[in-house]
């Protein structure tokens, strides 16, 4: 109904302009799609529904707008619109109250910066991922960790990829970030893939709205079992996987092509995406996730001998540990990792600790402002132009060999060291807790893992804790 209600507002505003025109152009469908526009048909139209509110037919009205929009609009909308609110189990007053609400509620004028409705779906999907007991990341990202991988692999012109794409967040910022800096986004081809099925439509609506003509694949499915673009090979992949995903059918894919690093364990993911990721790029094709801290020093599971595969291999062009409190509803600490085919900078790295970075903007959540991502992207244009000293404290590069006399582990803060202080004592208590406590949480998280990895391993004997 959200989505309803904007690509309404939308053709009104643009049919009253064509109208004031006066050249007879306001039923003309052209003029809608020339702009990115939805033509909305009259019984579509949010006034036709607005004055059906308080009628018991409400829910009828509304499923034959979302019928007449698809009609209307099949290559983006095809079978993606909910058409079951006139079912009887649906309260028909409650239905008219957030029409009414609605009806209030002027999307189009709140302009682009707001992105209302695509602030609205991170609310709702974090609410769901609560509700499922789940972890929000599976379901969304931040948009200024998003916003942290666009600004570092500027994906201008190709192939744009995202194996677990939610609702479709990396795709808008890549987007956003082409408008911004004044580039054609016909130069960008989209392509994604989601295993819910209410998510990806999600998806379909989000990038719809936007003019985004993505290929999300025939539906929703496994990226692992059931890939919807095996022969893609990506100029740009970004992605936020499911956070140390479990039972993802390791035991069935032994012989998978993608897996040719080694075969990640069954209890953990996070190496099958990398992997399956560095499969989907192309000879020069660079890619940006988020991973759980756990991942940059885990041992378990032949994970630390694949991890050392592609360091050696010189996929690994850099590491950013991110700050906590970024995700709204985990707390596991993460990091973004970049992966280059075509690295500027051979048998280097650049590690970036980022986690002293963003400004708490409640008691509970923190967020990287414009000038915190600014200062991650212009470090790592430097380090790509050979140019980078190492700053204290908060990036280093680094070699393979240096790499490996750290037991191949990718933690940031093992290369960039401790900031210099002229004077420690002049380092007020809450700063040194918050370094102190940032280090406890990463050491916390590894011990857990440590836990787990003991039990499980009794479990197979018979011993269960």
């Amino acid at each position: 109904m959200l989505f309803l209600k904007y690509i309404s507002d939308a053709f009104e505003q643009k049919y009253q302009d064509l109208l004031a025109e006066g050249e007879g152009f306001e039923n003309d469908k052209d003029e809608y799609i020339s702009e990115s526009i939805f033509y909305v048909p009259e019984s579509a139209r949010w006034g036709v529904i607005a004055s059906a509110a308080h009628s018991e037919e409400v829910g009828i009205t509304i499923d034959e707008a979302m019928r007449a929009i698809e009609k209307d609009n099949p290559k983006q909308l095809k079978d993606v619109l909910p058409k079951n609110y006139a079912r009887p189990e649906l309260d028909k007053r409650r239905l008219g109250e957030i029409v009414d609400i609605f009806t209030n509620i002027k999307m189009v004028d709140m302009g682009d910066e707001k992105d209302v409705l695509g602030r609205t779906y991170e609310y709702c999907l974090s609410k769901f991922a609560t509700q499922e007991g789940k972890n929000a990341g599976e379901f969304y990202t931040p948009s200024c960790v998003v916003r942290t991988l666009v600004e570092v692999l500027q994906p201008y012109t190709g192939i744009v990829y995202d194996p677990c794409c939610g609702s479709g967040g990396m795709f808008v910022q890549s987007y956003k970030f082409i408008k911004e800096h004044r580039e054609n986004i016909d130069k960008i081809s989209v392509y994604g893939q989601d295993s819910n099925p209410t998510t990806r439509k999600l998806a379909r609506m989000n990038l719809a709205i936007r003019g985004i003509d993505a290929n999300l694949g025939k539906y929703a499915s496994d990226t692992f079992f059931d890939d919807q673009h095996p022969q893609l090979k990506a100029d740009y992949i970004i992605a936020n996987p499911p956070f140390n995903l479990s039972n993802w059918g390791a035991d069935k894919l032994k012989s998978d092509v993608r897996f040719g690093y080694g075969l990640p364990p069954e209890g953990n993911a996070n190496y099958a995406w990398i992997q399956h990721m560095v499969h989907h790029l192309s000879p020069t094709g660079k890619m940006g996730m988020v991973l759980a801290n756990g991942s940059l020093s885990t041992q378990s599971g032949g994970e630390g001998e694949i991890r050392k595969r592609l360091i050696e291999a010189d996929l690994i062009d850099c590491i950013v540990a991110m700050p906590t409190q970024l995700f709204y509803s985990t707390q596991i600490p993460v990091s973004l990792w970049f992966i280059s085919k075509g690295k500027k900078q051979q048998g280097k790295t650049l590690f970036i600790d980022a986690r002293k970075l963003g400004t708490m903007i409640d008691r509970k959540n923190r967020e990287l402002t414009v000038e915190d991502i600014g200062k991650i992207a212009s470090v790592y244009e430097s380090y790509e132009r050979g140019e980078q000293e190492n700053i204290k404290g908060f990036c280093s590069v680094s070699d393979i060999a240096e790499i490996a006399k750290n037991d191949y582990i990718l933690t940031p803060g093992r290369y960039v060291g401790i900031e210099a202080e002229a004077e420690d004592l002049s380092e007020h208590l809450n700063e040194k807790m918050e370094h102190l406590t940032l280090e406890l949480s990463d050491l916390f998280t590894t011990s857990n893992e440590l836990q787990q990895n003991i039990k499980e391993s009794l479990a197979k004997l018979g011993w269960n804790i």
